[in-house]
């Protein structure tokens, strides 16, 4: 389990495999501690909004998933669904200029 902090927004907790999944495509390395600074955040946004549109465009998402509809019973849970709270943890960060840490 991971505990997303920033003085910008309430505490983010993710189970370790989506977590560490959205740490690697955003290129900071999962572990027991870590920091994102304001100055990467706009590249992590980035990173994980075009890491959505691949899986998207791979799972033949159409436009109910680009809306943020619900998957239908038996369907995973999309990357969209799990990135979305932490792109907004990145962007309160980056516009409250603060860092957002884990397992400190």
């Amino acid at each position: 389990m991971y505990k997303f902090r920033s003085r910008a927004d309430s505490d983010l907790f993710m189970n370790q495999g989506p977590a560490e999944r959205i740490l690697g495509i955003i290129g900071k390395q999962p572990g027991p501690q870590g920091i994102i600074e304001p100055a990467d955040m706009a590249r992590a946004i980035a990173a994980l909004q075009a890491a959505v549109d691949e899986d998207e465009r791979l799972r033949g998402g159409g436009e109910a998933a680009a809306q943020g509809a619900a998957p239908a019973a038996g369907q995973a849970v999309t990357l969209r669904q799990r990135a979305w709270p932490f792109v907004q943890l990145l962007k309160r960060s980056l516009e409250a200029d603060t860092p957002v840490v884990w397992g400190v």
